[in-house]
């Protein structure tokens, strides 16, 4: 009876003890309470018997449901003191965890939500990987972009581009942290060639991606669309929002023309941004963050190898690879007197220090190769007399790699050793019985590869055109045939290095380059080897000509 008069007090407040219900209360504020259960709800309460495992809980029953204090009914007082059986405490509101603040806008909704759903499940592990090397880039990327006036929070382009990695290639010739292609590399000052790709220089790269988003933010005025823009590209936004005449992101992404990657483009954006912001909210816990990227720059002459440098800086080649994921030959490229290494932070005193002492006694120097048409590694090894296996390890190329006409190797020469290329006329002297008078000709017989002309074999042999055309009765123009067979008279007055700037005949010719020209050609143009013009003219094989240069040839 105790129970049920509990109960009942407590779903039905407005009865009151049995005497009280006898008299009517004439006050019109007297009105029925509404109760929290419906009639059959409470009868179906009140028909059940109380289950045995119920009396673990422990209710204070009064001994007279008149005299108790229950008599009443459980109407609350209006107090601002509360009867609950439990405290809220108040934080200070510098304990109170606060919302990450963005500086772009946030929008969620169904896309977003989707993709943020999928970093969390699908893609969690991946994702996990991201977030762990963001912080080794996030701090200094920030830094570039508030520099150029933008909203910091753009950061998370990169993360969803590359997972912030210098090294991520994509399937359409994208490269590095802010997936740049090479035009677009190119227009905002990014080197690409086949000594350096500055696309994965974390720095170079950021300061280029602050321009160019600049530049979409300055043609949209939204960030949203720009966003788009750097994914599509300009001009394909700008023809959608023509079409559909729509300067709203969200309303573009209803209709067909913008491909699927754009669209989900913004939404990865926002949800990337949301959980970076906030990890521990999404489910990622406990990520190991790696240390943020400190470094200090040097400046070292062209053709500088990375294992020196380490030598020098007293660190690992690991980690000054990792400090310098732009450089792709392993050393600093030609042309570039004074480029910028990055080394470990608090390293540059004693680089300083040690560099210009070991420098000038340095075992190996290097020089550049243009390979040309058929030429092997095997055969430009033993051109130059060195190993083909350092070859191969400073130029990451393998036995089996193909060359193609103009790529540039770089060649790893002994310090001892002339810097110039052996030519077969010198391979038959050694330094001990090199004959101080002229040799007497010797021949050689040439087999002819595959993409060989009399020009490139009489430049590689370093042998006047005309000569190897008389020896062999042949025309200089005439197609070689491969397997045939040529004869070379190597040590005569013809040879190319054993000619001096002062051992020039014929009339002077000023030849003033234009745009297109190549040594080759101009050779080829005047009927004399590309050995020859670099001598006339004091070129290296590191000189390239330009439009307006003027050469000096002898006809």
């Amino acid at each position: 009876m105790g129970m049920t008069l509990l109960l009942a007090s407590a779903c039905l407040p407005h009865l009151g003890s049995l005497p009280e219900r006898t008299q009517p209360d004439p006050s019109p504020k007297a009105e029925i309470q509404p109760s929290l259960f419906t009639q059959s709800e409470l009868e179906e309460l009140f028909s059940q018997e109380p289950e045995p495992s119920q009396t673990e809980i422990s209710v204070p029953l009064s001994p007279s449901p008149v005299d108790g204090p229950f008599a009443g009914g459980l109407d609350l007082p209006i107090s601002d003191e509360s009867n609950d059986d439990f405290n809220l405490e108040v934080l200070p509101a510098d304990q109170l965890k606060k919302e990450p603040d963005f500086d772009i806008p946030i929008v969620i909704n169904a896309k977003v939500e989707q993709f943020i759903q999928y970093f969390q499940t699908t893609a969690k592990s991946i994702f996990s990987s991201w977030l762990a090397r963001s912080e080794k880039y996030i701090p200094f990327m920030r830094g570039h972009l508030k520099e150029n006036g933008l909203p910091e929070d753009l950061v998370y382009l990169a993360l969803i581009e590359s997972g912030f990695n210098p090294y991520a290639y994509s399937r359409s010739k994208a490269s590095g942290p802010w997936q740049f292609i090479y035009l677009t590399g190119k227009r905002y000052g990014l080197k690409v060639n086949w000594w350096v790709d500055e696309r994965r220089d974390p720095e170079k790269s950021t300061i280029a991606a602050a321009k160019y988003l600049k530049d979409l933010y300055d043609i949209f005025e939204s960030w949203y669309l720009a966003a788009a823009g750097y994914n599509a590209g300009e001009n394909k936004i700008a023809t959608a929002m023509r079409r559909y005449q729509t300067e709203d992101f969200w309303e573009l992404t209803k209709h067909r023309y913008l491909k699927q990657e754009t669209k989900d483009y913004v939404p990865q954006m926002i949800a990337a941004a949301l959980i970076a912001k906030d990890p521990e909210k999404y489910g990622f816990a406990d990520i190991e963050y790696q240390e943020p990227l400190r470094y200090e720059k040097v400046r070292v002459p062209e053709l500088t190898d990375l294992p020196f440098i380490a030598e020098v800086c007293e660190t690992s080649l690991e980690e000054l690879k990792d400090l310098n994921p732009e450089l792709l030959r392993g050393c600093t490229p030609p042309n570039s007197p004074d480029y910028e290494v990055k080394i470990p932070f608090g390293k540059k005193e004693l680089f300083l220090r040690k560099f210009e002492t070991l420098q000038p006694i340095r075992k190996v120097q290097f020089r550049t190769h243009s390979v040309k048409k058929g030429q092997s590694l095997q055969r430009i090894a033993r051109i130059y007399r060195v190993d083909l296996e350092s070859m191969l390890e400073i130029n990451r190329l393998n036995k089996t790699s193909r060359l193609a006409s103009g790529m540039e190797l770089l060649i790893p020469i002994p310090k001892t050793q002339d810097l110039r290329p052996l030519s077969p006329a010198q391979k038959q002297f050694d330094g001990k019985n090199r004959n101080p008078k002229p040799a007497k000709p010797e021949e050689m017989i040439y087999t002819i590869k595959k993409g060989d002309t009399l020009w490139s074999i009489a430049d590689e042999m370093r042998v006047n055109i005309g000569a190897l055309s008389r020896w062999n009765n042949l025309h200089p123009e005439k197609k070689l045939i491969p397997g045939d067979k040529l004869k070379i008279r190597m040590g005569t007055p013809s040879h190319a290095l054993d000619e001096t700037p002062k051992m020039r005949k014929g009339k002077q010719i000023i030849y003033v380059v234009k745009a297109g020209d190549t040594l080759w050609g101009i050779a080829k143009k005047y009927n004399v080897t590309v050995s020859v013009i670099k001598t006339w003219n004091r070129l290296d094989g590191a000189n390239r000509i330009r439009p307006a240069d003027r050469l000096k040839l002898w006809l």
